[in-house]
């Protein structure tokens, strides 16, 4: 008996489960708020180059426009000035007045311009940003990706040290942990002197959601009954959503990044209070074998929820409990000795063609999804109305999820959403350049569609991927994700350059792959493939003599120590 034993008595969704689950989602918002910031931490305003006759106390709005066309360069093909250099002429009263253009017939060339040293920004909408501070403009650009790429590469480590870590010591100190480093680097973020403090404490934070977020996500999944899960894992991503976009009303109030940041870091500090409340997860404490700990946690569940567990539940519990953990520690060499790796994905045809599909859907899930998030500065119109309506689509994209997912299928709906996100963004190509407007709706269009997508990628990839490597296959699925997360910031780089081109590359790739998509096989009311070879076999149509070669193959590949897990699922 184990704790899904005690669930029938407890209730999927008991009234103690929904207080917990409900405290447990909040920081989802905070992490938002961390992962989001960059977008105003790093916006980069419009600027221009200081002329040599202007002073220090000159400012964007000050120079006259009719007088751009005599200082910077114009290119025809984006249609803007290019204010990172200036014609090197003699900027006389004569010159400015009379409008001379500085070769006849305003002709260009890399002789008669000069590269900046200092700028002037557009503070109508940003006092100032980490951008403006240290000039990451023109040829420091890359520093500004980078910046949001490396914290990236954070939450991609803390997914992994703080996953490890929650199985080894619990849930509840590595939660806790992770909060406190999260507001101690949060706050240093806000105050760092330099670029390279900003980034590291800005990475460290990123290190941190996976700590604060994931774990909590956890927990609470791990309290849910089956029939709730569903439910349960979409309602909590609609928590980030609600941080997504409160990010914006922090902006709109506070200007100055520095304070941004401390304001977006010192919420967090509400969650210590948890420590009274939030339980350790009973789940993990059976598995260690802690059955005193797991029966408070349980009892206090049932006194919430005013329902009676029988002793010889708990007697049955604690036998199960420690019956497993002796279990666990007797076979654990023989499992990892003899059970099937990530690798053996990537030996069999079948195997290998869906196994690769799949990360290529994770890498542009994720890599489209960030994509667009941060890619609000570069819409045009206004950029905290846009990042806003950006992180409101996400509700209705995740509501659409819980009403169909059961109902059309994951392949349906995932192939579905990424051609939809890949068609909406690709016609931002065709709209004239003064439907800017457009250009927002199909972008925002494509946000939805991508979030209901990457909302489906992670049931879709778990019920495809067999028993005996379920486990790590998603987890080297999420680092593939995270590959994407960290160009993400360097695709947008892209749209300095010419302003659709972010677009127009994430909606290749999002169409791309959902027509790839198409080659796997349905999920939905299937049974989940248990072994190697039943996921060979599942959405594969050979000959049945193909059939009797491949089952022999890897039947022998196969141990019958990974078999022992026929019929659980993660």
């Amino acid at each position: 008996m184990g704790y899904d034993d005690v669930i029938t008595y407890l209730g999927d969704f008991g009234r103690y489960q929904k207080q917990i689950y409900f405290l447990l989602c909040l920081p989802a918002i905070s992490c938002a708020f961390h992962k989001l910031a960059g977008v105003f931490l790093l916006a980069r305003p419009d600027f221009r180059c200081v002329l040599p006759f202007e002073n220090d106390t000159s400012n964007f709005e000050s120079f006259p426009k009719s007088q751009w066309n005599l200082s910077y360069p114009y290119d025809s093909t984006t249609e803007q000035f290019q204010t990172c250099e200036y014609f090197d002429v003699n900027y006389s009263d004569d010159y400015l007045n009379n409008g001379l253009a500085p070769l006849p017939g305003g002709g260009l060339n890399e002789t008669n311009t000069r590269h900046c040293d200092h700028y002037v920004y557009d503070q109508s909408t940003y006092k100032s940003s980490a951008v403006t501070e240290w000039n990451m403009v023109c040829s420091r650009a890359l520093l500004s990706a980078t910046s949001d790429s490396l914290f990236m590469v954070g939450v991609l480590l803390g997914s992994i040290i703080f996953g490890q870590l929650s199985d080894r010591y619990g849930r509840k100190p590595i939660f806790f942990a992770s909060l406190v480093i999260q507001e101690i680097f949060g706050v240093l973020a806000g105050v760092a002197p330099e670029y390279f403090t900003y980034t590291v404490s800005r990475m460290i934070v990123g290190a941190t959601t996976s700590g604060v977020f994931l774990v909590a996500y956890v927990i609470a999944m791990e309290m849910v009954g089956t029939s709730y899960r569903l439910f349960a894992g979409v309602a909590c991503q609609m928590f980030f959503s609600v941080g997504f976009m409160l990010t914006a009303g922090f902006a709109y109030f506070i200007r100055d990044w520095r304070w941004l940041q401390i304001a977006l870091t010192l919420p967090g500090l509400l969650f210590m209070c948890y420590h009274w409340i939030i339980p350790e997860s009973a789940r993990w404490l059976l598995s260690k074998g802690r059955k005193d700990e797991a029966i408070v946690v349980i009892e206090k569940a049932a006194q919430v929820n005013n329902v009676k567990i029988p002793s010889e539940v708990y007697e049955n519990l604690i036998e199960d409990s420690t019956q497993k953990k002796n279990e666990d520690e007797a076979n654990k060499n023989s499992r990892d000795k003899n059970s099937a790796s990530v690798f053996d994905l990537l030996r069999y045809p079948n195997m290998r063609r869906k196994t690769l599909i799949i990360f290529f859907d994770w890498f542009v899930n994720s890599g489209v999804y960030y994509g667009l998030s941060w890619n609000t500065n570069n819409l045009g119109g206004n950029v905290l109305l846009n990042f806003m309506i950006s992180g409101a689509v996400e509700i209705p994209a995740y509501s659409f999820l819980l009403l169909t997912l059961n109902r059309w299928g994951r392949r349906t709906i995932l192939c579905g959403c990424m051609l939809a996100a890949g068609v909406a963004l690709l016609l931002t190509i065709i709209v004239p350049g003064e439907m800017n407007w457009l250009v927002i709706l199909f972008a925002m269009i494509g946000k939805l569609a991508i979030t209901a997508s990457y909302g489906t990628i992670y049931i879709f990839s778990a019920e495809q991927f067999p028993t005996v490597v379920r486990n790590v296959a998603l987890g080297a699925s999420s680092m593939v994700a995270r590959i994407g997360g960290i160009l993400a910031p360097y695709l947008n780089l892209l749209g300095q350059i010419w302003r659709p081109l972010p677009l127009i590359i994430c909606g290749a790739l999002a169409f791309l792959g959902g027509l790839l998509s198409l080659l796997l096989p349905e999920t939905h009311n299937k049974p989940m493939p248990e072994t190697m070879e039943d996921g060979e076999n599942f959405g594969k149509h050979r000959k049945p003599s193909d059939l009797n070669e491949t089952g022999e193959e890897l039947t022998s590949m196969v141990s019958s120590s990974s078999r022992h897990q026929n019929g659980k699922t993660k």
